[in-house]
């Protein structure tokens, strides 16, 4: 009988002002009765490396190997896992269909390292709509996104 992981539940978004621009990410960690948000801001970035961002930090602050739900409204991230898009990306030399290099394979690469260590089931949730974590997520990525740019008036003045 395999061990016992802890069941974790994670959410995650990423958002950007201009594409490439400023951005923010944030998760959500829930486990049992326990709860932690973390966040932060990026300079000239994307809304999808943002996504993905969001994901690596909150799998990252999980301490031990655990059974994790990740919740994202990214159908980028989200596909890519359950749609098989990074098998397909690695049997084709990390191109694209269409024959373009893979963005964000810097990103891929920590991802797929994480799905190693913990069992992930990523899940689509719809963004903006009636999801309380999944908002104050969004809410978080945007408060990092104010946060960079008051630091960055305060260092331009």
């Amino acid at each position: 009988m395999g061990e016992v992981r802890k069941q974790v539940n994670i959410y995650t978004d990423g958002a950007c002002s201009g594409n490439p621009g400023p951005g923010g990410w944030a998760a959500i960690l829930e486990f049992g009765q326990h709860r932690k948000e973390i966040s932060g801001f990026m300079a000239g970035t994307t809304n999808n490396r943002m996504e993905l961002f969001a994901a690596i930090s909150g799998l990252g602050a999980l301490k031990e190997p655990c059974d994790v739900k990740l919740y994202s409204d990214s159908n980028y991230l989200v596909q890519a896992f359950n749609d098989h898009w990074i098998d397909g990306w690695k049997k084709n030399g990390w191109k694209t269909s269409g024959g373009t290099p893979v963005e964000n394979q810097d990103l891929w690469f920590i991802l797929m390292a994480q799905t190693k260590k913990h069992h992930v089931e990523f899940i689509k949730v719809k963004g903006h709509a009636d999801h309380p974590e999944n908002n104050r997520c969004d809410e978080l990525a945007r408060a990092a996104i104010d946060e960079y740019r008051s630091l960055n008036q305060t260092e331009n003045q």
